[in-house]
Protein backbone atom coordinates (compact mmCIF):
# COMPACT_ATOMS: atom_id res chain seq x y z
CA UNK A 1 0.00 0.00 0.00
CA UNK A 2 1.38 3.38 -0.94
CA UNK A 3 1.74 6.32 1.42
CA UNK A 4 -0.94 8.18 -0.56
CA UNK A 5 -3.47 5.40 -0.03
CA UNK A 6 -2.53 5.14 3.65
CA UNK A 7 -2.96 8.90 4.03
CA UNK A 8 -6.30 8.75 2.22
CA UNK A 9 -7.54 5.95 4.49
CA UNK A 10 -6.46 7.92 7.56
CA UNK A 11 -8.29 10.97 6.27
CA UNK A 12 -11.40 8.90 5.55
CA UNK A 13 -11.36 7.41 9.05
CA UNK A 14 -11.30 10.92 10.46
CA UNK A 15 -13.83 12.53 8.12
CA UNK A 16 -16.14 9.88 6.65
CA UNK A 17 -18.65 8.32 9.05
CA UNK A 18 -19.40 5.34 6.82
CA UNK A 19 -15.72 4.52 6.27
CA UNK A 20 -15.00 4.88 10.00
CA UNK A 21 -17.88 2.53 10.88
CA UNK A 22 -16.73 0.00 8.29
CA UNK A 23 -13.15 0.15 9.55
CA UNK A 24 -14.28 -0.22 13.17
CA UNK A 25 -16.46 -3.23 12.36
CA UNK A 26 -13.66 -4.79 10.28
CA UNK A 27 -11.30 -4.41 13.25
CA UNK A 28 -13.84 -5.95 15.64
CA UNK A 29 -14.25 -8.94 13.34
CA UNK A 30 -10.48 -9.27 13.02
CA UNK A 31 -10.23 -9.37 16.82
CA UNK A 32 -12.86 -12.12 17.04
CA UNK A 33 -11.16 -14.09 14.27
CA UNK A 34 -7.90 -13.79 16.19
CA UNK A 35 -9.61 -15.17 19.32
CA UNK A 36 -10.98 -18.12 17.38
CA UNK A 37 -7.65 -18.85 15.71
CA UNK A 38 -5.97 -19.26 19.10
CA UNK A 39 -8.33 -21.99 20.24
CA UNK A 40 -6.91 -25.50 19.95
CA UNK A 41 -10.26 -26.79 18.70
CA UNK A 42 -13.30 -25.09 17.21
CA UNK A 43 -16.76 -26.45 17.79
CA UNK A 44 -19.05 -26.71 14.79
CA UNK A 45 -20.84 -23.42 15.65
CA UNK A 46 -17.44 -21.73 16.02
CA UNK A 47 -16.35 -23.08 12.64
CA UNK A 48 -19.51 -21.63 11.09
CA UNK A 49 -18.90 -18.34 12.88
CA UNK A 50 -15.32 -18.26 11.62
CA UNK A 51 -16.45 -18.76 8.02
CA UNK A 52 -19.13 -16.07 8.39
CA UNK A 53 -16.64 -13.64 9.89
CA UNK A 54 -14.22 -14.16 7.01
CA UNK A 55 -16.98 -13.50 4.46
CA UNK A 56 -18.18 -10.40 6.30
CA UNK A 57 -14.65 -9.04 6.60
CA UNK A 58 -14.21 -9.39 2.84
CA UNK A 59 -17.49 -7.57 2.24
CA UNK A 60 -16.41 -4.75 4.52
CA UNK A 61 -12.99 -4.54 2.90
CA UNK A 62 -14.55 -4.43 -0.57
CA UNK A 63 -16.85 -1.58 0.47
CA UNK A 64 -13.95 0.30 2.05
CA UNK A 65 -11.89 -0.12 -1.14
CA UNK A 66 -14.84 1.18 -3.18
CA UNK A 67 -14.85 4.31 -1.05
CA UNK A 68 -11.07 4.72 -1.42
CA UNK A 69 -11.33 4.33 -5.21
CA UNK A 70 -14.13 6.89 -5.34
CA UNK A 71 -12.09 9.38 -3.32
CA UNK A 72 -8.97 8.80 -5.42
CA UNK A 73 -11.01 9.46 -8.57
CA UNK A 74 -12.37 12.68 -7.07
CA UNK A 75 -9.00 13.98 -5.92
CA UNK A 76 -7.30 13.41 -9.26
CA UNK A 77 -4.19 11.64 -10.53
CA UNK A 78 -1.77 13.30 -8.11
CA UNK A 79 -2.77 10.83 -5.37
CA UNK A 80 -2.94 7.77 -7.58
CA UNK A 81 0.10 5.55 -7.27
CA UNK A 82 0.00 1.79 -7.22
Amino acid sequence: MTADVTDLKSMLIQNDDEFRQLATRHHELEDRLHELSHKPYLSEPEQVEQAQIKKRKLQLKDRMEDIVRRMRAQTGPQTISA
